[in-house]
C-alpha cells in the first residue's frame, strides 16, 4: 500500500536526498519516489513510520490523497 505526503518545506536536492537516505534507513528495501516540482513523496509501506522518519529528519510531511 502506497502513501502519499505532501512537503512543502522539501525545496531543493539536498532535501530530496535527507529524506530519501531517511526513509532507506529506517525502511530498508521499501520503494521511495520523490517528486521535488510537486513536493510530494510517495513511500510503499508503513505511513506512520515514513511520517515519523520524515519529521525526525526536519520536515513536516502532510498526508496527501
Amino acid at each position: 500500500m502506497s502513501a502519499v505526503f505532501k512537503v512543502e518545506d522539501m525545496n531543493c536536492g539536498h532535501c530530496v536526498s535527507t529524506i530519501r537516505a531517511a526513509l532507506q534507513e529506517a525502511m530498508p528495501g521499501v520503494p521511495v519516489q520523490i517528486d521535488l516540482e510537486r513536493h510530494l513523496v510517495t513511500v510503499d509501506g508503513d505511513a506512520g513510520l515514513a511520517a515519523t522518519t520524515m519529521r525526525e529528519a526536519g520536515y513536516e510531511p502532510v498526508p496527501s490523497a
